[in-house]
């Protein structure tokens, strides 16, 4: 699967090794195996220590990713340590402020990096960390960012959207994938559900996610529906040339391009 396709991208402790297990049966597109977040300090080395038999092992034909430390933490060398002669299909870098960071990730491991955007910093320097040589995707960092904006936890996104735009923006200059942050409401269904159809309206290739209960909602958000695939052929089949009327609206080459667009990611998927 390309990244692009990606609907749902999930983070587990790779510390934990029946969350890994139960990954390899869960309908996500990518496993983020986590060495960050949510491993503790006095963890980490057990979950470097699991990233050699995992990742051996394999997820089927899900992507498989790592979350390192940052680059100021002490713990990134180490999880570059780790890596060596492992391939995962990505390298996920939290916190990246300057493309030196991201140079630096993609040249220990030798592996595509998905950088993290959570800051001020970040935003601000999301063109040039996207256009970076080995970067590949961006993921938002929204809770972070949140904290750096001093926007209100429990705020809406409306604080967030210059930021959420300018990502996007960054990684289409680049030709690349770029994700939306996670959801931290686990009991928030219709929220979730929400948050992803407004991350697509955005332009968001998928989302990422902490919990199982949301890769569902995630995939069918994420994923081209029944009718919009059934639009996309019909418009593909009743296209003749140039700029002409189609169902009471104008089309032209750019709408076929978005239909096949479209079906190509359904038969991707």
């Amino acid at each position: 699967m390309l990244l692009h396709h990606a609907r749902s991208l999930l983070f587990l402790p790779a510390s934990n090794a029946r969350a890994m297990e139960k990954a390899r049966s869960l309908p996500c597109d990518m496993v983020i195996l986590d060495l960050e977040d949510a491993v503790a300090d006095d963890n980490k080395d057990a979950a470097r220590a699991a990233l050699r038999p995992a990742l051996e092992y394999g997820f089927g034909d899900r992507l498989v990713a790592v979350r390192v430390n940052a680059a100021e933490s002490v713990q990134q060398a180490a999880d570059l340590a780790a890596l060596a002669g492992l391939n995962p299909d990505y390298v996920v870098l939290p916190k990246v402020e300057m493309p030196e960071q991201a140079e630096h990730v993609h040249r220990a491991t030798l592996c595509p990096v998905i950088a993290m955007i959570e800051s001020p910093p970040g935003v601000a320097c999301a063109r040039d960390i996207a256009a970076t040589p080995g970067v590949e995707g961006l993921f938002m960092g929204n809770n972070d960012l949140r904290h750096d904006l001093r926007i209100p936890m429990d705020a809406g996104r409306s604080g967030l959207m210059l930021s959420l735009q300018s990502v996007i923006l960054a990684a289409r200059l680049s030709g690349i994938a770029v994700f939306d942050g996670v959801y931290n409401r686990l009991d928030d269904a219709d929220g979730f559900a929400a948050e992803c159809i407004e991350g697509r309206a955005l332009g968001f290739d998928g989302k990422t996610l902490i919990h199982p209960n949301q890769i569902a909602p995630a995939n069918a958000i994420y994923g081209p529906s029944e009718h919009e695939l059934a639009e996309a052929r019909a418009l593909i089949a009743a296209y003749s040339g140039g700029a002409e009327r189609y169902e009471g609206r104008m089309i032209e080459d750019m709408h076929i391009a978005q239909a096949r667009s479209l079906l190509e990611r359904a038969n991707a998927l």
